[in-house]
Parts: C-alpha cells; structure tokens; sequence
C-alpha cells in the first residue's frame, strides 16, 4: 500500500513563494526533519520527528511548524501518539505538490501536459503537430474564459500581464504597443523543435487572449534572437500575415524581420 499525504487546499509554492521556501531549508534541523517526514510515508508526532533528529521536542516543533508555513509540510491533528488534554496529537506529513525553483523560470511540466493530451486525444487524420497546437490553443482558450471576469474589471492588459508574468514570460511594454517576452518557459525544447514548440506557444496565448475577452491586445509570432517568439501588440503591425487561425481573435504572424522557421533562443 502507498501512502499518500492528505490533499492540500493551497496551490503549491511558485517563484518568489518557492524561492522562500526553499529558503528555509537552510538550517540542517529544517532538512533533517524534512527527510524523515518524507521518508516515513505516513503522518509522524512532534515526539518521533525529535527523536529521529536528536533535538529537543520544542525545537522540533518550533521547526516542523516553519517547513509547513513554507508550504513543504502539511500539519493536521490525529494520529496514534501521545495525547495531550482535549484533542489528539498534532503530526506531520509531506504536502503533496512539487516545489521547484528555477531561473530563468521555465515550465516542463505545462509543455509536457500539453504533448500528453494531445497524444491521447489525436483525432483520425490529424497531424502531431496538429493535434498539439489544437491541445495548446484549447488550454489556453480554458484558461482565459476562466479568467474573464477578472480581466474584464482591470486595466486593458493588466489582467494578461499578470498571468504571463505567472508563467514566466517575463512581459514588459516596450512603449510602442508592443509587449516584449523576454523569457521562453519552454526553453531549451524550444530551440531543439521552434516549428512544434512556438507553434504551441502561439496558440496558447491566441486560446487565452480570444476566450478572455482582451480584444486590444494581439499574439503575434514573431521569433527573434534571444526573446520569446510571440509578443503581444495592441494593434498589428503594418505588413503582418496572419496565420492560419488567425480569423480567430488575438492570433497573427509577423513574417516581415524573420522567417519563423529560423533558429529560436530565448534566454
């Protein structure tokens, strides 16, 4: 039988929130401990964590109670141990999601997510390339209806800076109309398959910015050297080419600087 920790309400940590918590683990009683709860495969007491560590039952705690605000642990009170007056013992077990740090940010598991759905969802006929922009352009289109109602309330485009800036596209308005990305989270399989990968990107956010309800804003390909291949442009440029889905809101192409089958880097 496996053990699997009790479901957390709160999502896990990301950027600045998983920086601090792997943070914590500075101190070699915060790891210890960590590694015990983790390797037990069930909840363990305040009194076993001590034990195990060689520390006092109040620095245990005092530990323990810091790796579950940083959202590596989780606390709940059960189990078998000591009771003290009035309620069962307060015990410990891992919080059932990753926390991951990376810099630049870079975000395998969405990319990979995506490629899964579309393998198994591959309809008669349909490309994998096909079918993985389909999957993109739908995950994207689930995302922005879901973020509708708060884009709708808040400045144009502030609603989509946030969400991009959630995934580590790193936006910022360059002052002409135009956001820049300055950071791919799909890299480095970007720059190992751009045809497949940007394609995916693309529509990705042409699926968000049309189920959002973000007219002012369009996703454009545009693949240049060392920044995301799509940007966003509050109205497109002279000479842009749409493509083939481009009928639908928020998705163009830019082929005017650069074919985009040319080489991608982001960094």
């Amino acid at each position: 039988m496996t053990y699997e920790p009790t479901a957390a309400a709160s999502p896990p940590p990301t950027g600045l929130d998983a920086m601090a918590a792997l943070a914590v683990l500075g101190d070699v009683s915060r790891r210890r401990l960590l590694e015990f709860v983790r390797r037990a495969r069930r909840p363990v007491t305040r009194e076993e964590a001590s034990a195990a560590v060689g520390i006092s039952r109040k620095l245990a705690a005092f530990h323990l109670d810091k790796l579950v605000a940083s959202g590596l642990l989780q606390a709940r009170h059960g189990g078998d141990g000591p009771r003290r007056v009035g309620r069962a013992p307060k015990v410990y077990e891992p919080a059932p999601h990753t926390v991951a740090l990376s810099l630049p940010p870079r975000r395998p598991e969405l990319l990979a997510s995506l490629l899964a759905e579309a393998v198994t969802t591959q309809r008669p006929g349909e490309s994998a390339r096909d079918a993985s922009v389909r999957i993109a352009r739908e995950r994207g289109e689930a995302l922005g209806a879901e973020a509708a109602d708060v884009t709708g309330a808040e400045p144009p485009g502030h609603g989509v800076h946030a969400f991009l800036d959630a995934l580590g596209f790193e936006p910022e308005p360059d002052g002409e109309g135009r956001t820049v990305l300055h950071n791919c989270p799909f890299h480095p399989v970007a720059a190992e398959a751009p045809d497949l990968v940007c394609g995916m990107n693309h529509a990705f956010l042409c699926g968000y910015l049309a189920a959002s309800g973000t007219d002012e804003l369009t996703a454009v390909l545009a693949p240049r050297p060392g920044v995301c291949c799509v940007e966003l442009r509050t109205t497109p440029g002279a000479g842009d080419d749409e493509a083939p889905d481009a009928g639908r809101s928020g998705c163009a192409r830019d082929d005017s600087d650069q074919k985009s089958s040319a080489p991608l880097r982001s960094s």
